[in-house]
């Protein structure tokens, strides 16, 4: 008598099992894009309902990448030490607790905690990375890595588009809540779908002290320039005190990082000239650009009763969306750039944009479309030249350094649009109207005209380092 087969349904398809948690892996790239892109059109909307400075509400959108800065050298050692999907799962019930958080907030500091718990968001991406690695063939695992990329620059797309409609039709809070709601939907189907790795035993210890210290030093720089601007300042003596706070953090951050068996950031990569070339012209391009981010749509939603346009956030969204686009299209040029070009001679020309274009904007900013034109040169100009030294700098050195460079750079790069937005929320409070608290139009002048100096600056670190190099 023959045996009685299985069942069809019994046999389940791993290219089917496949498809479907590479597809929950793209629908929560899809909402982290959304989620993290929603703040930037709402900057405006966020500081009249909050009652809050645009030094202030730069510590929205800095919130996020502090944290950002701390996790994303860190995600992959948790990752290989508990597992990557256990460890994404986790991170993203962090992101959901910040994304509610925010929902709910009632005031700034609420706010910025749920932005501070939002910032996990940065280590989905190589974790996801890692994940397809182990479970794909290389072919599949490319296609994998390109399509989450994808989405979660499409989701980028989304947050910018639709932070203005949700925040009109129902209130800020929905712009946190909705893309916070499908991350737990896509993060639940994830954890059903996608099979479990194994951690490595022998993977690297996780330099906590390392990542304290960087976080504390990048928040006590960001809230004393938000102290040194708000009403009266302060004496010179609490300047002194907080000057002295931070240097000594930073002082200590460098020499946990130099001692550490397993470092966060291996400073001893700057060592390389090409490393520490790349690290100063990222953080100046950042820098430069991070200012633009900031100044753009606060500029956009000064009232049109004076020099602004009173653009609300599904305006601004709309005419900050070219720059989006732009920015998405840098990064697949700036490598093909770099390979044929060199990354010095991207760099050059990308300062050159930006320079030109910021001096340009300080003189004539009366029409939406010469600020919509600017934001997408200069997030061109910034993702060429950026992606350019990241590609550069992956060539340069050994095989077995390309983590730790990458990385290296990925933490500055994020350092440098942290410190430019807060800079500039600076200039704008400290050319405010004391009767009005609106800044005046000299202040965005100033903001434009620091943005075209800091990238011209490039120009003058490639001009140095390229000398250093020939001695």
């Amino acid at each position: 008598m023959m045996e009685r087969t299985s069942p069809p349904e019994a046999v389940v398809s791993p290219a089917r099992t496949g498809r479907l948690w590479i597809g929950a892996l793209g629908v929560l790239a899809l909402a982290l894009g959304a989620l993290q892109s929603v703040v930037e059109p709402a900057l405006p909307l966020l500081q009249r309902e909050l009652g809050v400075s645009p030094a202030e509400g730069a510590l929205v959108g800095n919130a996020l990448l502090v944290t950002g800065a701390v996790i994303a050298p860190v995600a992959g050692k948790l990752g290989d030490r508990h597992g990557g999907k256990r460890v994404l799962v986790r991170l993203m019930a962090v992101v959901s607790v910040g994304g509610l958080l925010a929902g709910l907030a009632p005031n700034l500091p609420m706010l910025l905690l749920g932005q501070i718990l939002q910032g996990a968001m940065v280590g989905a991406l190589p974790l996801s990375f890692i994940l397809v690695r182990t479970h794909l063939a290389a072919g599949a695992s490319q296609a994998a890595i390109g399509l989450v990329v994808a989405l979660f620059t499409g989701g980028g797309i989304v947050g910018t588009v639709l932070a203005g409609p949700i925040a009109e039709a129902l209130s800020w809070q929905w712009m946190f809540t909705l893309p916070t709601l499908a991350v737990i939907a896509a993060t639940s189907a994830v954890a059903l779908l996608m099979p479990h790795d194994p951690p490595v035993r022998s993977a690297p210890g996780i330099d906590w002290p390392g990542a304290v210290l960087l976080s504390g030093t990048l928040l006590a720089f960001m809230l004393g320039l938000v102290t040194l601007t708000g009403d009266g300042g302060l004496p010179p003596l609490a300047v002194g005190a907080l000057a002295v706070g931070v240097a000594a953090l930073a002082t200590g951050w460098v020499a946990v990082e130099r001692r550490a068996a397993s470092p966060m950031v291996d400073l001893r990569m700057l060592a390389k000239p090409a490393m520490w070339h790349a690290c100063v012209l990222t953080l100046v391009i950042t820098t430069g650009y991070g200012m633009v981010t900031l100044l753009l749509p606060q500029l956009f939603g000064v009232s049109a009763d004076g020099y602004g346009f009173g653009a609300g956030t599904t305006e601004i969204g709309l005419l900050l969306l070219p720059g989006v686009l732009a920015g998405a299209v840098s990064d697949s040029v700036g490598g093909i750039a770099a390979r044929r070009f060199g990354p010095r001679a991207v760099v050059v020309a990308g300062a050159v944009v930006t320079a030109a274009t910021m001096i340009a904007l300080a003189a004539l900013h009366s029409a939406e479309w010469q600020l919509a034109l600017a934001k997408a040169l200069t997030a061109f100009a910034a993702g060429v030249g950026t992606t350019a030294l990241l590609a550069g700098t992956a060539t340069a050195v050994e095989a077995k350094d390309v983590g730790i460079a990458t990385g290296l750079l990925v933490v500055t790069r994020v350092i440098g649009a942290a410190l430019g937005a807060q800079g500039a929320g600076a200039i704008l409070v400290a050319g405010a109207d004391p009767t009005t608290g609106r800044p005046a139009e000299s202040a965005f002048v100033t903001g434009f005209a620091v943005a075209g100096l800091v990238a011209a600056l490039s120009l003058l670190v490639v001009r140095a380092t390229r000398k250093g190099a020939r001695a």
